[in-house]
């Protein structure tokens, strides 16, 4: 690839490097040069532009991140469009992330124009979860480097990333008492440990409560294997300081053997591991009693999608081992020492507004108005929206009014909006989306356009994509997508009020984001509820919760 500033009449095909802004048209960065753009650059006076130049053998962005995630493909792995040069790898399923992270390294130090980065290995991740995003740096990649790379993911003999399904695991708990303990703390262990098996997709024989006793705990180790467990754990009265206390020695009692104790991970450093036949058998450390992430949730979440945990494979947790409060933050330790603040303070917390469009007429599903149709509740489509928008961070909700105002403010009555009447709402959508933006408070940093008629969009959906904001870092508009497909609400910076409030006729801003496609990041979302909108007969008829019209 040839790249650098391009005479005109040898920038045809060309990918141009950076936009440029011209006389009522703007030729945005990443087109490939034709005609009608080279004529507009030469009216305009210029006379060469920075651009990228195919040569022989060169593969445009797209096509080289299409390449590389189709030979990264695997079972229970989904990928998104390309664009951009980037592709961005989902899990299809629930699961615990497995990466082969030095076939990875390989490929990232293989050539500067080829990038993938990763969550952390071992991550838990949920279905339709981004696990990885391919970018290649450059317009294009060299044929050859390439051709090298996909060979060198099609040969590594193990799939680059995989997703290990949890198994339903059946998992006895033996919790161990001392005179005079307190009761709540008994049931504190045994509550929190039943919530993790539950996260995991497991479920949790009777527990056993005996004494801290060697012989009592290893015949209700006995009894639970009788029982049918899949994994047997042993919450201590006291924490173990030693292969051969209390706990583990009722392991080796029952039949068992003990393959490893403590690990380098903080909170987390006394775990004892072990087996009894082919069932994992694991004391816990005392900070499994606390739902806060520490070294035994990492243990878990292993032997849960089927791997075997080894002393070795323990040991090598340390690296990002170290999960307790640092000095950073609030230590749990009374007598903490001080330390100074940070040389630079964080970053304040955006705000972000949300902005309900409920102003239009509805013509779609005359005479009905698509915002007052109640759900199988009696609670009207708009005010489903707003109740989301209002779980959600963001903050201030305003509602834009316009057609049958007052319905739509009845039907809001009591909830903390803000509403701003769209008088001139019947010229089309842009109308509304501009009495919304003039309502918007001064130093808000964003602003996420919502829209009336798609109540199944959740607040949690919505933070999610406010947690992907970040103008500084280039992420300045955010969308949602649900299999690449793109979806609502989107999320702009407040640098592009001044061009949304320009806009006009019956459409949003959307097309702006074609403008700006380089500072525009997609948010794989769960489901389709981000795609779907209520504003037909036949579509209501669809809408789970809803009565049918």
């Amino acid at each position: 690839m040839k790249f650098g500033p391009t005479p005109l009449d040898e920038a045809r095909g060309a990918v141009l490097a950076h936009t440029i802004r011209l006389p009522g048209r703007v030729i945005k960065k990443g087109t490939a040069l034709q005609e009608a753009e080279l004529e507009a650059l030469k009216a305009a006076n210029i006379r060469e532009v920075i651009a990228a130049t195919m040569q022989p053998g060169d593969v445009p962005e797209d096509e080289a991140a299409e390449r590389l995630a189709q030979a990264i493909m695997a079972p229970l792995l989904a990928r998104s469009r390309a664009a951009t040069g980037r592709v961005n790898l989902l899990a299809d399923a629930p699961g615990l992330l497995v990466l082969d992270t030095a076939a990875i390294d390989r490929l990232n130090a293989l050539d500067e124009s080829i990038t993938i980065a990763t969550l952390p290995n071992h991550t838990l991740v949920t279905a339709r979860e981004m696990l990885a995003t391919i970018k290649i740096i450059p317009f294009a990649v060299p044929g050859p480097v390439l051709a090298v790379a996909e060979a060198m993911l099609r040969g590594a003999g193990r799939p680059l990333l995989r997703i290990l399904p949890l198994r339903p695991l059946k998992v006895g708990l033996v919790v161990s008492e001392l005179p005079g303990q307190k009761e709540s703390a008994m049931e504190g262990a045994a509550e929190v440990t039943g919530a993790r098996i539950e996260a995991l997709q497991g479920s949790m024989l009777p527990v056993e409560r005996v004494r801290h006793e060697t012989p009592a705990i290893a015949d209700a180790l006995s009894r639970l294997r009788k029982q049918g467990a899949d994994m047997l754990l042993v919450a201590g009265a006291s924490a173990v300081v030693d292969r051969r206390d209390v706990a583990p020695a009722a392991i080796i009692r029952a039949g068992g053997t003990i393959t490893h104790f403590g690990m380098p991970v903080d909170p987390g450093n006394l775990i004892c591991l072990g087996a009894i036949g082919d069932i994992p058998a694991l004391v816990l450390p005392g900070c499994a009693r606390s739902p806060k992430l520490n070294g035994f949730d990492w243990v878990l979440a292993r032997l849960f999608a089927g791997l075997e945990v080894t002393a070795r494979e323990v040991m090598g947790m340390g690296v990002g081992g170290l999960l307790k409060e640092i000095d950073v933050r609030p230590l749990p330790r009374e007598k903490a020492p001080l330390t100074p603040p940070p040389a630079h303070a964080p970053r304040r917390a955006r705000q972000v507004a949300a902005l309900v469009l409920a102003a239009g007429r509805s013509r779609r599903m005359a005479p009905l108005n698509k915002l007052l149709v109640s759900d199988n509740k009696g609670t009207a489509m708009v005010a489903r929206v707003v109740d989301q928008a209002l779980a959600s961070q963001a903050r201030p909700v305003i509602v834009v009014t316009g057609h049958e105002r007052d319905r739509v403010e009845e039907a809001l009555a009591g909830r903390g909006v803000i509403f701003a009447h769209a008088e001139d709402y019947a010229q089309g959508l842009s109308a509304s989306l501009k009495a919304g933006l003039a309502a918007l408070p001064e130093g808000i940093d964003g602003v996420m356009i919502c829209l009336g008629d798609m109540p199944l969009v959740t607040g949690a959906m919505m933070d999610r994509v406010m947690s992907a904001f970040d103008p500084e870092g280039g992420r300045a508009i955010v969308q949602p997508t649900f299999r690449g497909k793109q979806g609502n609400p989107m999320l702009w910076a407040r640098e592009f009020l001044p061009a949304m409030m320009m806009v006009t006729g019956d459409v949003g801003a959307r097309h702006l984001a074609a403008l700006h496609a380089a500072r525009l990041v997609e948010v794989e979302m769960p489901d389709d509820s981000v795609l779907r909108d209520f504003d037909t007969t036949e579509a209501l008829k669809t809408a789970p919760g809803f009565n049918k019209p």
